[in-house]
């Protein structure tokens, strides 16, 4: 069976739990898109792939500065 990171393990440098979500739907999108190109069955499901690459550190969060604030 295979791991199941939790958020935390992930979000280590205070990263947001909302640009955690959107970065592995990004990511798992990807994953199947390059899937569905190259005519091939993937094994496990694309946001699961991507939950374990972000775990692993393969891809990081970067987040902008001003995203969500309010402008005045």
């Amino acid at each position: 069976m295979m791991h199941r990171p939790a958020s935390t393990e992930i979000l280590k440098n205070g990263e947001s739990y909302y640009s955690l979500v959107i970065a592995v739907a990004k990511r798992a999108r990807e994953i199947a898109e390059d899937a569905e190109e190259q005519h091939t069955e993937l094994l496990e499901k694309p946001v699961q792939v991507a939950v374990e690459e972000f775990a692993k550190g393969k891809y990081k969060l970067v987040e902008q500065e001003g995203i969500g604030e309010k402008a005045e």
